[in-house]
């Protein structure tokens, strides 16, 4: 069937005006003229690069990116400790893993590739595995720690906070007793700071602890920083930080409060 060009010059004139209003945009051809297509990454941070090979994320990087690897990290079990949006060893190391147990070179560094078999292998995550399995934002201070010399813990958020006067000093990233053994709530006073404490019930150390109710403390948790929240204390405050404890025991007396609050 043959079309008469007057018809053939209106098709071209409603695709040029098509391009020209963007509906319709050619893609760029590359040297050999075929059309060359952007990639995309589904991740909040990542962009473009002009190597497979070149880091989407290294050590020393955060933000929310970071955030997402981490909890897709967690969800196939390379990864125990936060997330926290930061890439420290211990990222580090599960990245290196992973890499490791699908035949990828060992970098510790995420580049495309990498990225790519753990998108394949995960989901997005959800607010509930980036945030609320620690490292999210501090709670809003309980009222009580308004005033004064506080150690201001909220369960929620899973910190701590240290205050004086309304004014927040320090805040470092905490984790509870569990079922069994519950974190008591309520208002405290730091009464007895045990420098080397080794738990007599429990045969395990307890450094920089700063006992506030019966045998529970706030102190540093080898544990925590190694297996994060996967496990739990017998009731005590876990402080996974081991610089930012030791700085708060030098800086909290006998008699501050402490306050602990959902």
């Amino acid at each position: 069937m043959r079309i008469p060009g007057s018809t053939v010059a209106l098709f071209a004139s409603a695709a040029a005006l098509a391009v020209a209003l963007g509906g319709c945009k050619p893609p760029p051809q590359g040297a050999d003229g075929k059309p060359q297509y952007p990639v995309h990454f589904d991740t909040p941070s990542a962009r473009p690069h002009t190597t497979t090979r070149a880091a989407l994320f290294s050590r020393g990087d955060s933000g929310t990116g970071v955030r997402e690897l981490q909890a897709r990290l967690r969800q196939v079990e390379w990864l125990n400790d936060g997330p926290t949006g930061e890439y420290d060893d211990l990222t580090e190391q599960a990245v290196s893993g992973f890499q490791g147990k699908r035949g990828l070179p060992r970098t510790g560094r995420v580049d495309h590739v990498t990225w790519q078999r753990l998108l394949a292998m995960t989901h997005r995550p959800g607010q509930w595995e980036l945030y609320l399995m620690g490292g999210q934002p501090a709670a809003p201070p309980d009222p009580r720690c308004l005033t004064g010399r506080v150690l201001c813990v909220s369960k929620t958020s899973r910190t701590l906070r240290w205050m004086i006067d309304g004014r927040t000093l320090t805040t470092v990233s905490v984790r509870f007793g569990s079922q069994y053994t519950p974190t008591r709530e309520g208002v405290f006073s730091i009464y007895w700071k045990s420098r080397h404490h080794v738990s007599t019930l429990y045969d395990s150390p307890m450094p920089y602890a700063m006992f506030f109710s019966g045998g529970q403390a706030i102190h540093y948790s080898y544990d925590f920083a190694a297996h994060g929240y996967a496990g739990g204390s017998h009731g005590c405050v876990n402080v996974r930080d081991e610089g930012a404890i030791a700085s708060l025991f030098a800086q909290v007396r006998n008699g501050d409060r402490v306050v602990v609050y959902r």
